[in-house]
């Protein structure tokens, strides 16, 4: 729970800041560039990574080496500074070598370029019509197939040059020319590549705490050099890197080729570039916000990071680059070092421009090879085994498979047009697939209906309901969330005529969005046929939450004749009420021969409703938490907060705190009191409770919370000497008597609320009476002693239910107020 803070934080956290975060800076201010240290160390790291990958990439998609650099540095410049994703680092993706590869064999680098150019200016006109989030509607299983494709298609590719060899144009051509490449290959070639090679899978691995120091150089960068060193000192005779004159370098020309075919690569380059930028910059602000100082980085804006990449490719498309994306292996690398805005993703693709200008006779020495091996190992990456397991585990491994398959065999938007083919398939037969069984157990027919109930499932579900016979007991059990009008008007119409014939009908398995909530079907018997005791659903006031539902339907006043039938969910209902949204349905009923429901009982209605209540749980939500509640069992409870508040049925702290198991050690009572420690006839348990909590628990925080319309300090205020015997209520409201005195005091200043003064008497008492036990709560030794150490804080809350917000005690001036909790204090 993170609604709480401590009473004496003011608001100059919040206020510090005078102006949106990219805007100009307040006249009079001089405007300077400044470069965090921890931006320039990640700048430094992503720049060792991306120097090889970029001339690796390049070499792999058949573009002047020099391609990779440019887009290298125009998308750490220009997407960098545009983008809306200030920690994803833009670049050459390997994603994109197949396409781009494809490309220049069929129409040359110049037009190339010029496609480039085009998917740029697609994605700016997608980013201005912001349907950003529309690219992540695509299924993940097509996305990671899609990724798995390419790797292998890259990892086949590379071979031929690890061998010492020229790949072909496709896999199958590949794997065809591989048995010839395999003996006539180059014996240095396949040397340095087994090096580079070892030093990426080994370099990660070095033990000790001198393996950890030598860690933080990039494996590729190490690998590289490696190879590089080891072929310079044994004088191998290998093609190496070959960067021309920055004169004669190709830049965009006008696009030349069939126009479909030019069409369909403008598409596939802007499909591929957007996707994997958009799902990049969503894992990037995953990672991010992991970190310890994850407050201090904005959330991506998907449209703007559109934008900056569509702008990226037109520049680099102009300056003869290689398609840009946002590029994961170096955004992660990004993060993990610590960057904390977009200047470490500048400062990166300025050391590539410095790179390409001064570092060129080094970069020269590079054997392709190398090369080869560090984008091989890289492809092979991209299928992932932890993908697979997702997709198998969320039964698309079908559209996984169509989709790699695809793009190995015919290219990536052949692949994933049949990955988008297969998954509406297979989404359609989710839809149609119903399984409808019938059995009788014990006299009693079974209908259990699995799946969504469609008008396709009707002819099945009708076949299934005939086969009961007449004046039977029947069960249907619905196990599915949606249900068409054509399926409910036939269970309908069946029940109506297998009730008019003496039988007995009872629905169970209802979910949200499976509305069966008329009289002829939560009754049945002679009651349904009248109407006499049927629930009016026209008074039902049912309104979803979040993320609970709040089933609550008014009934006719109670009376003899005007009591539900039994069966009947009520507005009191736990069955019903407060439950989370897979658990929405009717409670178990057992069929009797009368023709009604007659409920499982426990002794009487109350105990119908906790046995309602109980079965809910164990059938729904206990598959849910088991997991967790064992962990937590095994463990012993470790709560960070001590939560005090008032035993009102309409403050649940688990809604209000966003708060499960294991996470608040609450306390209860009438009127949130704690009664100072040594009161005559006070109550010990709350003490005890307090001291269990600093004490044994070692809790970090404790809160005292309030809330609207509580009948204590209404009592509090209407509370009269009397003669007569103190009951154990107004011994217990004793302790609020200082609250009252505090709240009469001319002299003591009034808390009061952000944006309103309080209704009445009652919501001010209910303010002041949070401050007076935050009072009593200090006089207590195990919290004061905690409170000189620095090991606990106290916080302040006011819950007002009809208006469902929380206040927070704050100072602001000297004086006590209650601020409001507002989305963007739970953001950051």
């Amino acid at each position: 729970m993170s609604a709480c803070v401590p009473a004496g934080t003011t608001d100059s956290a919040q206020t510090e800041r005078a102006h949106p975060p990219h805007s100009p800076p307040p006249p009079g201010r001089p405007r300077r560039f400044r470069i965090a240290g921890a931006d320039l160390s990640a700048a430094i790291a992503v720049f060792l990574i991306a120097l090889p990958l970029s001339l690796g990439i390049a070499l792999a998609t058949g573009a002047p080496l020099q391609a990779g650099l440019v887009a290298a540095a125009v998308g750490g410049l220009v997407a960098g500074r545009l983008g809306g994703s200030p920690l994803q680092v833009s670049g050459p993706a390997a994603g994109l070598t197949v396409v781009t590869a494809d490309l220049i064999q069929h129409y040359g680098w110049r037009t190339t370029c010029a496609v480039t150019v085009l998917a740029g200016l697609a994605q700016l006109g997608l980013g201005c019509l912001r349907v950003a989030r529309g690219a992540l509607a695509v299924s993940p299983a097509i996305v990671h197939g899609m990724l798995a494709g390419i790797g292998v298609t890259i990892a086949v590719a590379q071979v031929h040059i690890m061998l010492g060899g020229q790949p072909q144009s496709s896999v199958p051509d590949n794997l065809r020319a591989l048995p010839a490449q395999l003996a006539h290959l180059d014996p240095a070639a396949l040397a340095v590549s087994v090096l580079t090679l070892a030093v990426l899978l080994l370099w990660p691995r070095l033990p000790g705490r001198t393996g950890r120091l030598l860690r933080k150089v990039p494996t590729a960068l190490v690998a590289v050099a490696t190879a590089t060193a080891v072929a310079a000192a044994a004088g191998l005779v290998l093609p190496l890197v070959d960067l021309p004159s920055w004169r004669s370098h190709a830049l965009a020309g006008l696009p030349e080729g069939p126009v479909l075919g030019l069409v369909a690569a403008v598409l596939t380059t802007t499909l591929v570039c957007s996707v994997q930028s958009l799902l990049g910059a969503v894992a990037v602000d995953k990672l991010a916000a992991a970190r310890p100082a994850s407050r201090d980085v904005v959330r991506s804006d998907l449209d703007r990071e559109l934008l900056g990449q569509g702008a990226a490719n037109v520049v680099s498309g102009s300056l003869g680059g290689l398609p840009v994306a946002g590029v994961a292996v170096r955004s992660t690398a990004n993060v993990h070092a610590g960057a904390v805005s977009r200047n470490s993703t500048m400062a990166h693709g300025a050391l590539v421009v410095a790179a390409a200008l001064l570092l060129v006779p080094l970069l020269e020495l590079i054997p392709l090879a190398a090369l080869a091996a560090l984008v091989m190992a890289v492809g092979i990456q991209m299928v992932s085994l932890h993908h697979i397991r997702t997709v198998t585990r969320h039964r698309e491994v079908m559209v996984y498979a169509v989709t790699t398959l695809g793009v190995v065999s015919f290219g990536v938007l052949e692949g994933v047009a049949l990955g988008i083919a297969v998954a509406v398939g297979v989404a359609l037969h989710r839809l149609t697939r119903t399984r409808i069984t019938h059995r009788e157990e014990d006299g009693v027919h079974q209908v259990h209906v699995r799946g969504q109930l469609t008008f396709l499932a009707v002819p099945r579900l009708s076949r299934a309901l005939h086969l009961v016979p007449q004046g039977a007991d029947v069960v249907v059990s619905l196990d599915g969330s949606f249900m068409d009008h054509a399926a409910y008007e036939t269970l309908q119409d069946w029940q109506n005529t297998h009730t008019a014939r003496g039988g007995t009908v009872e629905i169970t398995g209802r979910r949200a969005g499976v509305r069966i909530a008329e009289p002829a079907v939560l009754t049945s018997g002679p009651a349904a046929e009248t109407g006499a005791e049927g629930v009016d659903t026209g008074d039902c006031r049912c309104r979803p939450w979040t993320a609970w539902r709040n089933h609550q339907c008014d009934r006719p006043a109670s009376g003899p004749d005007t009591a539900p039938p039994p069966g009947t969910a009520t507005a009191s209902d736990p069955a019903t009420a407060w439950t989370h949204p897979s658990a929405t349905e009717p409670a178990p009923a057992v069929p009797d021969r009368t023709g009604t429901q007659a409920p499982a009982r426990a002794g009487g209605r109350s105990g119908s409703q906790l046995v309602r209540g109980l079965s809910t749980f164990q059938r729904r939500t206990a598959p849910l938490v088991r997991g967790e509640l064992a962990r937590l069992a095994r463990e012993g409870q470790r709560p960070s907060q001590l939560f005090l508040t008032c035993a009102d049925s309409r403050v649940v702290t688990s809604m209000i705190t966003s708060s499960g198991p294991g996470d608040l050690f609450v306390v209860r009572n009438v009127g949130n009191l704690v009664p100072p420690p040594g009161t005559e006839s006070g109550d010990d348990s709350v003490a005890a409770a307090i001291e269990y909590a600093v004490e044994v628990l070692a809790v970090r925080s404790i809160t005292v919370c309030g809330h609207s319309g509580c009948g204590a300090m209404q009592a509090l205020l209407d509370s009269r000497p009397t003669g007569s015997v103190a009951t154990p209520l107004r011994r217990w409201l004793r302790h609020g008597g200082p609250s009252v005195e505090r709240l009469r005091d001319a002299g003591a200043p009034a808390p009061r609320l952000t944006g309103r003064a309080p209704a009445d008497d009652v919501e001010q008492l209910c303010l002041t009476n949070v401050i007076q036990q935050l009072e009593h709560l200090r006089a207590h030794e195990s919290v004061a002693r905690a409170l000189r150490d620095g090991a606990l804080e106290l916080h302040g809350l006011y819950f007002h239910v009809g208006e469902a917000q929380a206040y927070l005690l704050t100072e602001q001036g000297g004086d006590r107020v209650f601020d409001r909790v507002r989305d963007v204090d739970l953001a950051v």
